[in-house]
């Protein structure tokens, strides 16, 4: 008997529809080689990450919680690929627990219930799960063999660890563990979860480029190739940011920062062009070209 097709409420967020779109189209591309259905949750909104929770406490709670209440109409589960949008309805949905005053309210306001019942899976536990890795590992067209990566956590996976309940929050090894599966060398290296600067970008780009610099720069001399990456705001810092990093740090960089969707797609036999490899600014392609991996 056909097993049903697993179905989740895909939660794009801001940056997937914008900055982000390689890593949009490669959450699609591995999601139909796994035989997995992302269902965009219709009418989202945005999660308020990174001002909202910090700006009103129950506006922070409310932007994802109809975002879940929408979810809980579909009847399934929620994928949040970017980092921080996951944090931000992970959080809700623990909020929604221990506030129903908050509850109420959003109901409210919004005309929707939420009873906190779809869970929210980040892209790392979601590549994880039995049937999506089982699905990945027997789809394998092109294990990238000998590509030495840097696997870049952040500091939004896997903190605060009360509401994650993801990985270490200091050691992580998911996604060291996905980049085995799909045949390349997982680069251990001392800022995997390391800030990376975030949203300070715009206001404080000498801190973000100290802060980048610091991370590329362990990740280097640790012997990798390139950077993977599961958060729009880590790879715009480390992608685009690299001379500036260079300059803090007395050095040159020159490394490509994928998505960890982009990596398995590649492995999959995806194209450049479908994993949307040609939007990066540090040249994403040389060093396929140079493995003979693209």
């Amino acid at each position: 008997m056909t097993e049903e097709p697993l179905r989740y409420a895909y939660y794009p967020g801001c940056s997937l529809h914008s900055t982000a779109r390689e890593y949009d189209l490669s959450m699609k591309v591995v999601a139909r080689a796994a035989g997995v259905e992302l269902l965009e949750i219709p009418d989202w909104n945005c999660c308020g990450a990174s001002s909202a929770h910090v700006t009103d406490p129950f506006l922070g709670f409310a932007l994802p919680g109809r975002v879940l209440a929408l979810a809980e109409e579909m009847g399934l589960d929620v994928v949040a690929p970017c980092a921080a949008c996951y944090g931000r309805l992970a959080a809700a949905r623990e909020e929604a627990a221990r506030h129903p005053d908050y509850v109420r309210r959003l109901e409210k306001a919004t005309g929707r219930r939420l009873s906190g019942s779809s869970r929210v899976w980040n892209v790392l536990e979601w590549l994880s799960q039995e049937r999506v890795s089982a699905a990945v590992r027997e789809a394998l067209k092109r294990p990238l063999e000998g590509l030495a990566v840097a696997p870049y956590y952040g500091c939004l996976l896997v903190r605060p660890p009360k509401v994650t309940r993801f990985d270490d929050p200091e050691r992580p090894v998911t996604m060291d563990r996905i980049l085995e599966t799909i045949g390349a060398v997982p680069v251990d290296f001392a800022f995997k979860t390391e800030c990376c600067g975030a949203s300070l970008g715009i206001s404080r780009t000498d801190l973000v480029s100290e802060l980048s610099g610091r991370i590329l720069a362990a990740a280097a001399d640790a012997g990798a190739e390139a950077v993977a990456v599961a958060c729009p705001l880590c790879q715009t810092n480390l992608d685009s940011r690299q001379e500036a990093a260079g300059l803090r740090q007395g050095r040159t960089f020159d490394l490509p920062v994928y998505y960890i969707t982009q990596l398995v797609g590649l492995a999959l036999g995806a194209s450049a062009r479908e994993l949307g490899l040609g939007r990066h600014l540090v040249d994403a392609m040389s060093l396929l070209r140079e493995k003979k991996l693209a």
